[in-house]
């Protein structure tokens, strides 16, 4: 069985990727499609959702066996995790995440099935419109500093440069009582 996922994007609304894959074709498979059709690198961390009809997701695929995840908790690993395991029925949803440290991601779709085609065993890229968001977050510019020193502006006096004088002590503010 051959599937025809279609990728898109919240970020680049004009992006459209249409993958076809054999059904025997892995998760890993899919994830080199997504990386050479957007130009990205494989990053630790990054990982596949299959998700119910509203987005939420169900089953978590893993580039690699990760620290922390939870040992009663089955590790489903790409490269051992074939795509008709999970997709099967046209319209199922999941998610890839190309950027795990901001929690980046594509959105996909399962939008048709189809038997009797020949095609490679790891998939082509079957067409791509739109801009391809970029893999990582621009990193934020840094707070200009201010064009003066606050000591400059205030001069001497700030932060008690003349010292303390207890005669400027309101003790009756304090509340202090002498016992």
């Amino acid at each position: 069985m051959i599937l025809h996922i279609t990728l898109f994007s919240g970020e680049a609304e004009d992006l459209c990727i249409q993958f076809k894959l054999d059904a025997d074709s892995s998760f890993y498979d899919l994830h080199q499609l997504i990386l050479k059709a957007c130009n990205y690198q494989e990053i630790p961390g990054q990982r596949f959702f299959v998700c119910d009809d509203n987005w939420k997701p169900e089953t978590r695929i893993l580039l690699s066996d990760e620290a922390g995840v939870n040992i009663d908790e089955d590790v489903l690993l790409m490269s051992d995790t074939d795509l008709g395991e999970f997709l099967e029925d046209e319209g199922q949803h999941l998610t890839y995440r190309f950027d795990p440290e901001n929690r980046r991601m594509f959105l996909m779709e399962l939008v048709q099935t189809s038997f009797g085609e020949n095609i490679p065993a790891q998939g082509l890229v079957e067409s791509k419109r739109g801009h391809v968001p970029p893999q990582y977050m621009e990193e934020e510019q840094p707070i200009p500093q201010a064009q003066t020193d606050v000591s400059e502006e205030l001069g001497e006096q700030f932060y008690g440069e003349d010292g303390f004088d207890s005669d400027d002590l309101d003790e009756e503010g304090f509340d202090i009582l002498d016992e």
